[in-house]
């Protein structure tokens, strides 16, 4: 009983229901224990958010991996879980469908803050904008270990499409990586320690990013009939690319395996 009646103060106001919402349920469990199931072990951690330009695979590859907090605008979290990507969903469309499963007040502001060891596909860049957009109660702030194929000009496009009012996306540096530790993994209690070079690693990416973010798409300098032309001419060299590059794409398994299904 004094359990119920201490959230209650706090929780009042926040849902668009009277009723218990399923983040008020996730919140009654995260306050009676830390639940070590929704935890990620140290050495995945380490594996999957390691921002080295090439690791030894003895895990099978890299995969995406998302964390995410929601909280009020004065700091306080409301709820926090990871997402990995499925057979036949990326990570971030999971980690859209849970938000929208919360059911939060659309008249309250709500900051959700990310950590992803993959920067986002063009497809899912997509989503994300387009989620923001239908939901401007909510602010979003990605911060990724590791950028995704930047070098293919499709992917630029991706990550420039998410320069939105509500959206900001950035480069995990060791704060973020300490603050993914102490939230996300199952720390036994122990302290971050940076592996090797992450601070160098970190600026590369964080510099590389800034180029990509800073670049004026070509088609706001070209005629509509130009535009047409380079986009046909980036698709055929993207998809020769993709020949060779698929195999090491973190969704090339799940590729295939759809494809053959």
């Amino acid at each position: 009983m004094s359990l119920v009646s201490n959230r209650r103060p706090v929780l009042d106001g926040l849902f668009s229901s009277c009723h218990p919402t399923p983040l008020e349920d996730s919140l009654t469990s995260m306050q009676r224990q830390r639940n070590t199931m929704n935890l990620l072990t140290e050495s995945t951690f380490c594996y999957q958010f390691g921002n080295q330009h090439k690791v030894k695979e003895p895990n099978g590859r890299r995969k995406t991996y998302l964390c995410y907090q929601l909280k009020l605008p004065d700091g306080q979290t409301l709820h926090k879980d990871y997402i990995k990507n499925k057979k036949k969903q990326h990570a971030e469309i999971c980690f859209i469908d849970k938000i929208n499963s919360l059911n939060l007040d659309k008249t309250k502001r709500y900051d959700i803050i990310c950590f992803i060891t993959w920067s986002p596909c063009p497809f899912c860049a997509k989503e994300l904008v387009a989620f923001i957009k239908d939901c401007p109660h909510l602010s979003l702030e990605i911060f990724a270990s590791r950028l995704y194929f930047h070098w293919i000009w499709g992917y630029q496009v991706g990550l420039q499409s998410l320069r939105q009012p509500n959206i900001q996306v950035s480069v995990m540096r060791e704060k973020e990586f300490a603050d993914c530790w102490e939230n996300f993994v199952d720390n036994q209690g122990k302290d971050f320690k940076p592996w090797e070079k992450l601070t160098q690693y970190s600026t590369r990416i964080r510099l590389r990013l800034e180029r990509i973010l800073g670049k004026t798409h070509r088609t706001h300098l070209a005629s509509e009939q130009s535009s047409e032309c380079i986009q046909d001419e980036n698709d055929c060299v993207d998809a020769i690319r993709n020949l060779n590059l698929d195999a090491h794409h973190p969704h090339y398994e799940e590729w295939t395996q759809d494809a053959c299904s």
